[in-house]
């Protein structure tokens, strides 16, 4: 199928000229935390950008859905709780590692840090054996 290739192919792009035009690299997890964390009159301005980044992906989703045969996946059937304690310990974990998948395996990555592939490889490791796990007792 060709849309994972177009799909990695614009992360990139996008990646590519968020730091040829604004500097900053295209961690989605940073981005969220930088636009809720406003103290000062520059923080705000900073921060459009990333409210801006926000919306992007918000919007794409039925805009893509309109324009390609991509059917919408159905709502996952697991438990409300569980996602939202997954999705806390994502967040505690992204502070943790100063990072997520995006800004490190994306921009880390193609930056050749050391870090970045220190912290990749963390994160796959540990999705393999979350998925062990989870398959093995349910």
């Amino acid at each position: 199928m060709l849309y994972p290739i177009v799909g990695g192919l614009l992360i990139g792009l996008s990646a590519t000229v968020l730091m040829l035009l604004l500097g900053r690299i295209a961690g989605a997890s940073g981005i969220y935390f930088n636009a809720l964390e406003v103290r000062n009159k520059k923080q705000l301005v900073d921060s459009l950008w990333c409210w801006a980044f926000i919306a992007g992906i918000v919007i794409i989703v039925p805009i893509v859905h309109y324009f390609l045969p991509i059917p919408i996946p159905e709502r996952p059937s697991g438990s409300a709780a569980l996602a939202i304690l997954a999705g806390l310990l994502v967040g505690a974990g992204t502070k943790l590692g100063s990072g997520c998948t995006s800004g490190h395996g994306v921009c880390g990555l193609s930056r050749l840090s050391l870090r970045s592939l220190f912290a990749t490889g963390t994160f796959m490791l540990s999705g393999m054996i979350t998925v062990f796990i989870m398959r093995s007792f349910s």
